[in-house]
């Protein structure tokens, strides 16, 4: 047995661990390591055993005979009435409202992060639910024997067809799909995948961050993207101005020369090529 210590991995290698199985991450565990880069004390076994309680509080509730739509009404209760989770209206871009701790502590967050914590809830309730990476609103699904129901985690309402084609249509418009083709809306109200879901998180707080100009956790956001979507040459692209940014010329040029080498066709890759040219100029190091 050697005789040299292990060494605990960071939260970056452990993230990294997380995400790195090809069936999908760890998907609770992985968005509530989202919060380290703010939070480096975080205990994520502690946040994970405070959701676990939760759901085994109503689990010890229902009983083993109800039906599901009495399972449904008894979730539904439980999490938007007495828990009191709801959409944090007052304050939409607080990035604390991506961090599944702060959500458990406020009872208010963002459709993503209250999608997470209603369809792990709907687990201990033995209801089949996904979360729906519905076009601007991340939704939830549940499939129950007489058909499906979408509920928005952000206000609690159950969503009728008519409701989600109504939501649907801005997202249409703007896409201005070609000869007048609509795609169905049961394309729309597709599971997402553990990392899709994962990654719409992290775009959420990529975005708030990019808009402050907050570029060090910025930095920690594409830190977690490039690991998460390693073939998603845009956020290496990101990441290499965010440390250009933050003053490190070095590690910038590596990343913007890998995405040169997969993206050379890409609309930008002229002005990337230039930015990256100044780089590697002698006395190029200090161009910001």
């Amino acid at each position: 047995m050697s005789g040299w210590p292990l060494q605990p991995p960071t939260a970056l290698e452990y993230f990294a661990a997380l995400v790195a199985d090809d069936v999908g991450p760890a998907l609770l565990e992985a968005a509530v390591l989202v919060a380290q880069d703010d939070c480096p004390g975080l205990d994520s076994q502690a946040v994970l055993c405070e959701i676990d309680a939760l759901g085994e509080r109503l689990a010890r509730r229902i009983p083993a005979d109800a039906a599901p739509m009495q399972r449904l009404r008894q979730l539904n209760r439980y999490f938007f009435d007495e828990l009191g989770f709801q959409g944090n209206v007052n304050d939409y871009y607080d990035p604390r409202n991506s961090y599944l701790h702060e959500v458990l502590a406020t009872r208010r967050g963002i459709p993503i992060t209250l999608a997470l914590l209603y369809a792990e809830l709907a687990a201990h309730a033995r209801l089949p639910a996904c979360g729906v990476g519905f076009p601007g609103h991340f939704l939830v699904k549940l499939s129950l024997p007489r058909g499906e129901v979408v509920i928005d985690p952000f206000s609690g309402q159950s969503l009728s067809r008519d409701e989600l084609e109504a939501r649907l249509q801005p997202y249409r418009r703007r896409q201005a799909l070609a000869a007048g083709v609509e795609l169905p809306l049961a394309l729309f109200l597709q599971a997402s995948s553990p990392r899709d879901t994962l990654a719409r998180l992290l775009y959420n707080l990529k975005e708030i961050h990019r808009s402050a100009h907050d570029w060090r956790r910025l930095l920690g956001v594409l830190d977690r993207l490039v690991l998460l979507l390693p073939e998603r040459w845009e956020e290496r692209r990101d990441r290499g101005l965010a440390l250009l940014e933050l003053g490190h010329p070095d590690s910038a040029a590596q990343d913007l020369s890998a995405y040169l080498a997969h993206r050379a066709d890409a609309p930008d890759a002229q002005a990337v090529g230039r930015q990256l040219a100044r780089l590697q100029r002698p006395g190029g190091r200090q161009f910001h």
